[in-house]
């Protein structure tokens, strides 16, 4: 059984689902802390919540794909992503402390494409930063 866990194919797929199921808690969680809903927006056309929903998905991904790269085992890969997402997360709420006379969610689920832009981007490039400083070696 110990080579089943060692094939490339099945630690890829096994990674691969880890990191979907986590994106999906973790886009619910987002869905809680945001006054908007997101897919219900993203359905309706508004673009401005469909670029700040994709910034989080691709910050997501990049965390991972960080976290996987600078760990062995699929359980610190897991541990460090959760680091990472919590760490985006307050990423998130800084952004909207930092704003105090713009309602960063009141705008983006009004589809403000420019609030959704830039909060797209933060997420994008705080996945950088904290991929690039978690986990590994």
């Amino acid at each position: 059984m110990a080579g089943f866990w060692e094939n490339i194919f099945v630690v890829t797929a096994a990674r691969y689902s880890v990191v979907v199921l986590c994106t999906i808690v973790f886009l619910a969680v987002f869905e809680f802390v945001t006054s908007y809903r997101n897919w219900y927006e993203i359905k309706q056309g508004n673009v401005a919540v469909a670029m700040a929903t994709g910034g989080k998905i691709f910050g997501i991904a990049t965390i991972f794909r960080y976290s996987i790269e600078h760990n062995d085992t699929l359980v610190e890969s897991m541990g460090w992503g959760i680091f990472g997402f919590v760490l985006l997360l307050f990423g998130y709420m800084i952004f909207e402390f930092m704003t105090p006379s713009i309602k960063i969610d009141e705008e983006i689920g009004n589809g403000n494409k420019a609030i959704g832009l830039i909060s797209m981007l933060i997420s994008i490039g705080l996945s950088f930063v904290i991929g690039a400083s978690i986990g590994g070696d």
